[in-house]
């Protein structure tokens, strides 16, 4: 059997992928072109991608290919029906990143609320030798304890980040976007509610028809000139330039992201042009990286692997 890595620094070069040597040749490139993925997959039988778009031009010339595994949640750059015409089976993998993915939120939440770029400054320019008092009070924060935690998405991650703010004392509140998820333990409330009543307002949403853009210039209108916004979810959900809008007129007080419309960032992205890390934090998708959960998703998929060879052919997903 050959498996075919095709974009594998996107799992990054800490992850023993050892494993995988059991099933056979594993080649491994680190980035590919779609005219590179064709010629790279001509005599896959697996395939591992992340990114990479697999459809007729990536793979038309892959005739022993059997099984495509992408390593994240989601398979949009998966041509399905061509996929199907074929016989070959994919899969992806969901859960692997519930833990780091919240963990990242707080740590977001936490560096916007508490002004910690601010109190770092503070100190690491020396404003605080000798200082008139051990307490520096000119950036004041507040109690998380006491707050409404809205959120977009109450999938798995929305769950977890919705149950560890409620052991943070906030009253969690859920906006369904395809309006029938009804989550016991849980208060669901129309959109204008929650953007309304948040106090911090956290995306964990998947993109489709339902939340594009979901967040622009009318729903940012509508929140707390207090609240903290922070999309863990996909970037397209949130129409950039009305963000940096509201956070230049003071529509809301902070948003954190780690994702974004198009990603890398490009040069042209409208919230490039907001330096000031108190009100608006971006990190480079790494909310899902942490080393435990990319561990997780590699054991995953080469364990899928082991199951579709060792157990049948049938094309499903998780």
């Amino acid at each position: 059997m050959k498996i075919v890595f095709l974009d594998a620094k996107t799992i990054g070069d800490d992850i023993d992928l050892s494993g995988y040597e059991r099933f056979g040749e594993v080649v491994k490139y680190d980035f590919s072109t779609p005219k590179e993925a064709r010629e790279y997959t001509k005599d896959a039988d697996v395939v591992i991608v992340n990114k990479i778009p697999i459809n007729e031009e990536t793979i038309g010339a892959a005739e022993h290919l059997k099984l495509v595994c992408v390593t994240a949640t989601g398979t949009n750059n998966l041509d399905k029906s061509y996929l199907q015409k074929r016989g070959i089976a994919w899969r992806n993998v969901a859960g692997y990143s519930t833990e780091t993915v919240a963990q990242h939120t707080f740590a977001l939440l936490f560096y916007l609320m508490e002004k910690l770029r601010y109190y770092d400054d503070y100190v690491k320019n020396e404003k605080y030798i000798e200082d008139i008092t051990f307490t520096h009070f000119a950036n004041v924060f507040h109690e998380l304890s006491g707050k409404t935690w809205g959120i977009i998405g109450l999938g798995s991650i929305g769950r977890r980040v919705a149950d560890i703010a409620g052991m943070f004392g906030c009253r969690v509140i859920y906006y369904s976007t395809s309006g029938r998820n009804d989550t016991p333990g849980y208060k669901r409330v129309e959109f204008d509610t929650l953007l309304g009543e948040s106090d911090v307002l956290s995306v964990h949403a998947p993109l489709d028809e339902n939340t594009e853009g979901l967040m622009n210039g009318d729903a940012f209108a509508k929140m707390k000139k207090s609240a903290i916004f922070l999309n863990l979810g996909r970037g397209p959900i949130v129409v950039e330039a009305d963000l940096a809008k509201a956070l230049k007129e003071g529509e809301i007080a902070a948003a954190g992201l780690d994702v974004l419309a198009v990603e890398p960032m490009r040069a042209d992205n409208p919230l490039r042009e907001i330096k000031d890390s108190e009100r608006l934090l971006i990190t480079p998708h790494i909310a899902w990286a942490s080393v435990e959960a990319r561990t997780r998703l590699m054991k995953t998929v080469e364990e899928q692997i082991r199951e579709f060879f060792c157990e049948g052919e049938e094309t499903q997903s998780v």
